[in-house]
């Protein structure tokens, strides 16, 4: 910015570093790690409550790759939390 001036808004855009907030496409991506990893749902599913915690870390993991990092983690935890139930 300091080099090439540019207000910061535009930076980011032209970059490809926005964040991507958008809930039906964070839920689509969520429905794709979800489908694409039975046996890790299954898991999930039948682990005790207090493990389950550490557990979504991997399809939080797997959503933020298939997103190249950009989705928000706070959604993408939350709508693994609803759909995984």
């Amino acid at each position: 910015m300091w080099e090439h001036g540019g207000e910061v808004d535009d930076i980011i855009e032209k970059q490809g570093l926005k964040q991507v907030t958008d809930s039906g496409e964070i839920g689509r991506l969520v429905d794709e790690v979800i489908a694409g990893n039975a046996a890790q749902v299954q898991q999930y599913q039948n682990a005790a409550p207090e493990k389950r915690g550490k557990m979504i870390g991997y399809f939080v993991g797997q959503v933020m790759k298939k997103s190249g990092g950009k989705a928000n983690p706070k959604q993408v935890n939350q709508l693994l939390s609803e759909k995984l139930g």
